[in-house]
């Protein structure tokens, strides 16, 4: 099944590269970027759907010659769980961008679009199924540029380039806390390189560094899953993105943070409850001011993104609850928080990536978002 995920990556990547090279030729660049994304996405689905079915995880694993780096791949059904939103969504987005990009084909060359695109979704693949910290690191770095490269598109428009440096600058200082707790963690357990199995064995070793650590988790994945106060970046963000791209970034690359954080969380041993608490806290307050924020908009794609922050701190308050029972040794409260906390990441990456695409469909008949104009 590995061989099915690594088939699927290179079919983004060569589709993707494939791209640029149709130079002005619309037609060409978007069947052969669109087409290579629905069909990397229906063979990826293949590995994940098994997982999930049978409980059976598989890995690669080979040395590579860079400090601190493996390069080692494995699906679990964690990992599965996040895939099949990450495939479902983009396969769709893909579809619908298709049709909608061909509005910009007399403007620009559709190539890079596509090229980007496609690497988004094989990072975030490879963000999922990564085993060790460094080629975990590269993945969030090439899925953070790529996104960057695609919500500035327009970069005629001051607005959107403003947007751009917005979600450029806070996404790598999320990078930049999340490096720092890789190399904490490495340090402490003592391992020559930082595959996840050995940090996960040494999590009974992680006591003297775990409440440090967890604080830079919720910063580091924070920043990218938008949590308040981290969320800056998706108001300014997700509405100047191409709709098919703020459908992808709202609906599946945001749920990556809370794919982050559980993954951190296994390596920091048994929780405190104030850790619980934090992330309840946290829940609660992007729940509550998403919402008022989100009252308070006039343009629809800017409404939907302060929504994901509501809808973030939704599942933000499931893990919290799960890390309750955790500490307090409530199994029974632990699996109904981490339980509903993902069954609403999978509701929330669905629903929300419709949305922006119905979004996108009233932009392109109508020309505008702003709902006073819309009636």
């Amino acid at each position: 099944m590995m061989f099915l995920i690594f088939s699927a990556l290179a079919i983004f990547c060569l589709c993707g590269l494939l791209s640029p090279l149709s130079g002005s030729h619309a037609r060409r660049a978007t069947g052969l970027g669109a087409g290579g994304a629905i069909l990397g996405c229906l063979i990826g689905l293949i590995p994940a759907i098994s997982t999930l079915w049978t409980g059976h995880a598989e890995e690669i694993r080979r040395a590579w010659d860079v400090p601190f780096g493996s390069f080692f791949v494995r699906i679990d059904s964690m990992s599965a769980i996040f895939l099949l939103p990450i495939l479902v969504l983009c396969a769709v987005a893909a579809l619908y961008g298709s049709r909608y990009m061909m509005a910009y084909r007399n403007q620009r060359n559709l190539g890079p679009f596509w090229f980007f695109f496609n690497i988004l979704i094989a990072s975030m693949v490879l963000v999922v199924v990564a085993r060790n910290g460094v080629l975990f690191l590269l993945s969030w770095e090439m899925m953070s540029l790529s996104s960057f490269f695609l919500v500035t598109f327009e970069n005629e428009k001051e607005s959107v380039r403003r947007a751009g440096w917005i979600y450029l600058t806070a996404t790598h200082l999320g990078t930049a806390f999340l490096m720092v707790f890789f190399l904490l963690l490495g340090r402490q357990s003592g391992a020559a390189v930082l595959d996840f199995d050995q940090l996960f064995a040494a999590r009974a070793h992680m006591s003297s560094i775990a409440d440090g650590a967890f604080i830079l988790a919720i910063i580091g994945f924070g920043a990218k899953a938008g949590f308040i106060p981290f969320h800056v970046w998706l108001p300014e963000a997700h509405p100047a993105a191409p709709s098919p791209v703020s459908a992808i970034m709202s609906g599946v690359m945001i749920k990556t943070g809370i794919y982050g954080l559980l993954r951190a969380l296994s390596f920091l041993g048994s929780p405190p409850p104030w850790w619980g608490w934090l992330l309840i806290a946290i829940g609660l307050s992007s729940g509550i001011l998403g919402v008022l924020f989100a009252l308070a908009q006039h343009d629809l794609k800017r409404l939907l993104a302060y929504h994901s922050v509501e809808n973030i701190g939704i599942i933000a308050l499931g893990l919290g609850l799960g890390l309750l029972g955790l500490s307090m040794h409530v199994p029974a409260v632990a699996v109904l928080g981490f339980a509903g906390g993902l069954l609403h990441m999978i509701n929330h990456a669905l629903f929300k990536g419709l949305l922006f695409l119905g979004a996108g469909a009233v932009l392109h008949e109508t020309g505008t978002v702003e709902l006073d104009r819309l009636g």
